[in-house]
């Protein structure tokens, strides 16, 4: 043997060596499930033994779905996309990981679906992090009280339905009541503020939620709001997550000492897709259909939204969840339900609505519970008679009808009363500052707006509201340090509002 054999030998050796002293590669096991059965959203599968609650699993077909039934020999498995793409018998694999959304500022200024993919076409949303859907709310230690106002910029609110940041605020009512509008007006008003704002639409069409953005990108808060949209027409899983999805984003930007608003439009959708779902699922409905664990649904997702100590981020995060009555049913089982998880209500009356009063709030329904600890004095001062006023009012309108004969006093009352219901009037998209409500409520109260037509009060509250924007700044100031109203103070706002409204009244027709 020539030394170039015993070389080429040498070699070959070596490399068989090499190979045997190898570890012997562990193959890769993946649990594989089947599908047994499908449903409209729903799917059952079998197989999968080791898969837990909440998990996400992976469809042949490329559809999600979350585990929400853990049975013996079966998983009923909430499908995250249309079910018509999902076949009997096709194979099904876990993810090992519960359902998540992208989180961070890459998404503001966004609209989103509920798993965080771009609905506007303006590409991929390149977000660092993900967060899961369902979390633990905050514990009680890392909750403080909630001290500081969230101004909506409608006078009816601010006055007597106060909004604190980290508190959870329902909006209820009938159809076409204005609860929408009323969301979208307080999401204008913190222009400026430093608050975040994530819209949720869960079931609502398409137009609207298209009018909905664009009363925001042209309020100028879209760079700092996040829009999440989901249709009727989508999967009833995704609206189930919706919401959820909605409060992990807006964690995330409160563990960074952010204050975030979150509307929730709306919540007798989410509770219609969890009923759907559940029945599908077999799970046993009790009053009006839902399932018993609707109220534990709601309860878990509204109380991950509160102020939040240091150790906890800092921030906070408001929540305006709205939800639909019919015909001013408030017993209704899921009206009753949020009203016992939130802090306080804002009612929508369509009789006020009637009556063409917009925004339609009702005060004598309407009431937070937490609110007033953060409202400014200077509003307590002011609008602190608002609420027995027009109660009052309202009492003597309806005895009024009769045709009884009244006396001096109480034509007063109903002139006064008459007078500062109108001074409630604000039409959409038209958020007022602190001061501007502030000086129409005086001028209201006061009994300046007495004895004037409609048209010349609208016409004298856009001169009130001239006269304080051109110079009531030192009040402003007051308003935003929580100082009380010095008579001083008051005195300049009813001069104005007088100069004001002797301008505007002796002039022909409002200024527009």
């Amino acid at each position: 043997m020539n030394t170039e054999d015993e070389t080429s030998c040498t070699t070959t050796n070596e490399m068989i060596q090499a190979l045997l002293d190898m570890p012997a590669p562990v193959p890769k096991l993946s649990e594989l499930g089947m599908v047994t059965e499908v449903g409209d959203g729903i799917a059952i599968v079998t197989g999968l033994a080791r898969a837990l609650s909440e998990e996400l699993l992976e469809f042949a077909s490329g559809v999600r779905g979350i585990v929400f039934d853990l049975e013996p020999g079966r998983l009923g498995v909430v499908l995250l996309g249309p079910s018509e793409r999902v076949m009997v018998g096709e194979d099904v694999r876990r993810t090992n990981k519960v359902a998540s959304v992208p989180v961070g500022p890459a998404l503001l200024g966004r609209v989103v679906d509920a798993l965080g993919r771009p609905c506007d076409g303006k590409g991929v949303i390149d977000a660092a992090t993900e967060r899961p859907i369902e979390v633990e709310a905050p514990a009680i230690l890392h909750r403080s009280a909630v001290s500081r106002p969230l101004a909506t910029g409608i006078k009816a609110i601010d006055a007597a339905v106060p909004v604190g940041l980290g508190q959870r605020e329902l909006i209820i009512g009938d159809r076409q009541t204005g609860k929408t509008s009323i969301a979208v007006d307080t999401i204008l008003n913190q222009t400026g503020t430093g608050v975040l704002c994530i819209y949720c639409a869960i079931g609502q069409r398409g137009d609207a939620v298209a009018r909905v953005i664009g009363a925001i990108r042209e309020g100028g808060m879209m760079e700092n709001t996040v829009v999440i949209s989901v249709g009727d027409e989508e999967a009833p899983g995704l609206s189930y997550i919706a919401p959820f999805a909605a409060m992990s984003i807006a964690e995330s930007f409160a563990a960074k000492a952010r204050d975030v608003l979150i509307v929730m439009d709306d919540l007798t959708h989410h509770a219609r897709s969890y009923r759907e779902l559940s029945l599908l699922l077999r799970r046993p409905p009790g009053r009006e259909a839902f399932p018993g664990d609707i109220f534990y649904v709601h309860a878990r997702l509204l109380e991950r939204a509160g102020q939040f100590t240091a150790q906890a981020g800092g921030g906070s995060i408001t929540a305006l969840p709205v939800v639909e009555t019919q015909a001013e049913n408030l017993s209704a089982y899921i009206p009753t339900n949020l009203i016992s998880i939130t802090d306080g209500q804002i009612y929508l009356s369509p009789r006020l609505v009637r009556k063409n009063q917009f925004p339609a709030v009702d005060l004598g329904m309407s009431v937070s519970r937490v609110g007033g600890k953060a409202q400014s004095r200077v509003f307590r001062d002011v609008a602190g008679n608002l609420r027995v006023t027009l109660s009052q009012f309202e009492e003597l309108e309806e005895f009024a009808r009769f045709g009884t004969r009244l006396d001096e006093t109480t034509k007063a009352r109903l002139t006064r009363g008459a007078s500062v219901r109108a001074a409630l009037r604000q039409p959409e998209r038209d958020p007022m500052s602190a001061g501007e409500q502030l000086a129409i409520q005086l001028s209201a109260m006061e009994g300046l707006f007495d004895n004037l037509g409609e048209a010349d009060i609208n016409a004298a509250m856009t001169a009130v509201r001239r006269a304080v924007r051109s110079g009531a700044r030192e009040i402003e100031v007051h308003i935003a340090a929580n100082e009380p109203l010095s008579d001083e103070d008051r005195a300049w706002i009813l001069d104005a509002a007088r100069d004001a409204i002797t301008q505007k009244t002796d002039s022909h027709g409002p200024d527009a």
